[in-house]
């Protein structure tokens, strides 16, 4: 009987997680997934390295959606004009984003720190993306880099 119970409530709960997923506003100028964010203050994604205290930066930025994850939308990579991505992800898996988020402008609110990416997460992430067995194959090692922790959401364009 407990495993009975046990398992209604584990397919309860993965059936509410996914329920979650399907029902995803699609992004749009004013959409907000998370807490309610305004654009007021935001600092560019291109300057976060420059506002970075002791390692640590709490506020808002803006940028551009270069990926998303494929998978549930837990996270997603701002461009930088330099090339490189910005991994911003959903706090403690609170809301989830858009598969067609990729291509808009956003503004984040939450916090920024240096974390370290063992080489099985970054490969994750990858798959997330749909990337090919390739492209993750070509991963290795540990990778330090800034990541944003976003409470919320804001679709600018």
């Amino acid at each position: 009987m407990k495993k009975l119970l046990f398992s209604s409530l584990v397919l309860l709960a993965f059936s509410a997680n996914a329920q979650e997923a399907d029902e995803i506003k699609p992004a749009a100028k004013g959409v907000v997934y998370g807490t309610v964010v305004n654009e007021d203050n935001a600092v560019s994604v291109n300057d976060l390295t420059n506002k970075l205290t002791n390692g640590t930066f709490e506020g808002k930025l803006s940028g551009k959606v270069k990926e998303v994850c494929q998978t549930m939308g837990c996270w997603m990579k701002l461009e930088k004009a330099d090339g490189t991505t910005l991994m911003v992800k959903t706090k403690d898996h609170a809301f989830f984003m858009p598969k067609d988020i990729v291509g808009k402008t956003v503004v984040i609110e939450g916090t920024a720190s240096v974390k370290e990416e063992t080489e099985a997460k970054q490969k994750h992430y990858a798959e997330d993306a749909g990337k090919s067995k390739e492209e993750i194959a070509k991963i290795k090692g540990v990778k330090k880099e800034v990541q944003f922790a976003a409470t919320g959401v804001k679709v600018m364009d």
